[in-house]
């Protein structure tokens, strides 16, 4: 008989359909915060009015905002943003904008709770895999304050109490978790994300579809996650193709977002594989977005798995999802990316191959990819699954 579990996060509300500024100020009230601290992108924070527009309505409740956070959430900005937020001494955090923003928030928590001043003092605070492949994760201690959240992409990092943070000297990606580090409560507004870039927007759609199928193809599945997960893949191959040929579209924008929704109940619950793992070692060691990493990875991961008939039957499901009967999951997903014009290729997204070593070096300290369906081993198996997908 099978054993698992399935751990739910502290994560409490969800609301949907109300104008950002007004949720956030609702929000507010409803948790009695006074002092609220906005963390956002430089660019949402200083070309749009959605982070103003919060900060207007909160009127003297706003404390502070910090607009510094870079891609991949390098260790300088997450204790930039901690000392900020040390300073305005907030009783709640608002983080407005994609998994960058959001998951700035998450480390920056676990600072506030362990008493970390120096970017080296994180090294102390990131999971890690052992020698034996097991993970170590370190015990957190509750931050003085909550985050709620404002997405403005489909990372779905909103959704989960599991954040990435770069160092940038060795160029490796470190995963970071605390029962209380995520989210307590999500808004969500379509009108928020009417700003993002449309290549964002659907890369970060693809990364959706990557929890998605990392999730169904689970070396340790879940009965709930794969009920989000394939009706995830559904609203997500609907939504993602409307948003583009119709950027206005409201609708199609709030179907895509709870796709991404459903799709993250898998985030740290399930074992994900190789797709996830190797696109974080890709992020660090050649700066490639993550929606990107999603879209150039996760054919090349399907097609290294497929070799397994356990596995080869839960792709089955998956193509099945994305509307293809022959069961190659490999070129339903592949299709989709290409259908929204998002590149399929690591050289499509300027990687070169005097950087595969680099990457596939620190892809097997990633807790993911030693979980990957086909045991992923030793350096010579990532670098087979890059030039798969080179």
């Amino acid at each position: 008989m099978q054993a698992g579990a399935y751990d739910y996060i502290a994560q409490d509300r969800v609301a949907w359909g109300t104008p950002a500024a007004q949720a956030v100020q609702d929000e507010a009230a409803r948790r009695g915060a006074s002092r609220v601290f906005i963390v956002a992108s430089r660019t949402l924070n200083r070309t749009t009015g959605v982070v103003r527009g919060i900060a207007d309505v909160l009127g003297e409740q706003c404390v502070g905002v910090f607009d510094e956070c870079r891609e991949h959430t390098p260790r300088e900005t997450v204790i930039a943003a901690a000392e900020a937020v040390r300073a305005a001494e907030p009783d709640l955090i608002v983080s407005v904008g994609g998994g960058t923003v959001i998951d700035t928030v998450k480390v920056l928590l676990i600072v506030l709770a362990q008493g970390v001043h120096e970017e080296d003092e994180l090294d102390n605070w990131h999971v890690r895999v052992n020698a034996d492949g097991s993970r170590h994760v370190p015990q957190v201690g509750t931050p003085p304050v909550r985050q709620i959240a404002v997405p403005t992409t489909l990372s779905g990092a909103e959704f989960s109490n599991f954040g990435g943070c770069t160092d940038t000297l060795r160029r490796m990606k470190h995963g970071y978790t605390g029962r209380e580090i995520g989210p307590a409560t999500v808004l969500l507004d379509p009108a928020a994300t009417v700003h993002t870039p449309e290549w964002l927007w659907l890369s970060t759609g693809i990364r959706a579809v990557d929890h998605a199928v990392e999730s169904i193809c689970s070396i340790a599945p879940a009965p709930l996650v794969d009920g989000c997960a394939l009706h995830a893949l559904t609203l997500l191959q609907q939504a993602l193709p409307r948003s583009r040929s119709h950027p206005d579209d409201l609708d199609a924008r709030m179907q895509a977002m709870h796709g991404a929704w459903l799709a993250s109940q898998g985030i740290l619950r399930v074992h994900y594989g190789a797709s996830h793992g190797i696109g974080h070692s890709l992020g660090a060691a050649a700066g490639v977005s993550h929606g990107h990493t999603s879209c150039v990875l996760l054919p090349s991961v399907l097609r290294w798995n497929r070799e397994l008939p356990e596995n080869r039957a839960r792709q089955q499901q998956v193509a099945q999802a994305l509307g293809r009967d022959d069961g190659d999951a490999a070129q339903a997903v592949e299709d989709l990316i290409a259908s929204l014009g998002l590149p399929t290729r690591l050289q499509d997204v300027g990687v070169q191959r005097d950087q595969f070593r680099q990457v596939a070096e620190g892809a097997l300290e990633n807790i993911w990819v030693r979980t990957n369906p086909r045991p992923v081993e030793r350096a010579e198996d990532v670098l087979a699954i890059l030039e798969s997908a080179w």
